[in-house]
């Protein structure tokens, strides 16, 4: 009997050893992807490519700062086109094409009233509107890019109507 007794502690001790390891894998720290502001340190993210570095919402600052491309807003709870915004995206798209080497990332962003959820849909609502508008300007759609931050990266972090009319936009950032 006291045979199996030692058996028994021996696979019992090797599965607690084995529990205690798979938890401390799975309690550590995982790599975010989620987009975070330029702190000019260098990463594992500096040797991406650009493509990725769009898929995943990493802001090329440098270049989208020499671009004259500008944001356009929306109503609340919309995704329509304002007619105030078409003389602007007419401009955004006489840009693009007049930059054949670039390719544009349209942000969507909301202000903070709604879910997460709701508003992560309505931002992807407004990115594909804007991309869907400039397409039917004449630009290549391989060349445009959405993502949607919803009322992550507020341009105004006010709690009216004046920071919540300017966080609802379209952004555009022009990478390589």
């Amino acid at each position: 009997m006291s045979r199996y007794k030692n058996r028994f502690f021996i696979i019992a001790s090797m599965a607690l050893a084995l529990t205690f390891a798979l938890s401390l894998g799975a309690c550590s720290k995982k790599k975010s992807t989620e987009a975070l502001p330029e702190t000019g340190a260098a990463s594992a993210e500096d040797s991406m490519s650009a493509e990725d570095r769009e898929q995943m919402g990493q802001r090329d600052m440098g270049y989208a700062a020499e671009s004259a491309l500008q944001d356009i807003n929306f109503d609340f709870d919309k995704s329509d086109i304002r007619p105030d915004s078409r003389d602007i995206l007419q401009s955004n798209s006489e840009w693009i094409k007049a930059n054949k080497d670039v390719k544009v990332q349209i942000e969507g962003h909301c202000d903070e009233r709604g879910t997460e959820e709701y508003n992560l849909a309505l931002g992807e609502r407004r990115a594909n509107a804007v991309k869907n508008y400039l397409i039917s300007l004449g630009v290549d759609g391989d060349r445009l890019y959405t993502i949607s931050y919803g009322e992550e990266l507020p341009l105004d972090p006010g709690h009216d109507e004046a920071a919540w009319s300017k966080n609802r936009r379209a952004h555009f950032l022009a990478t390589r």
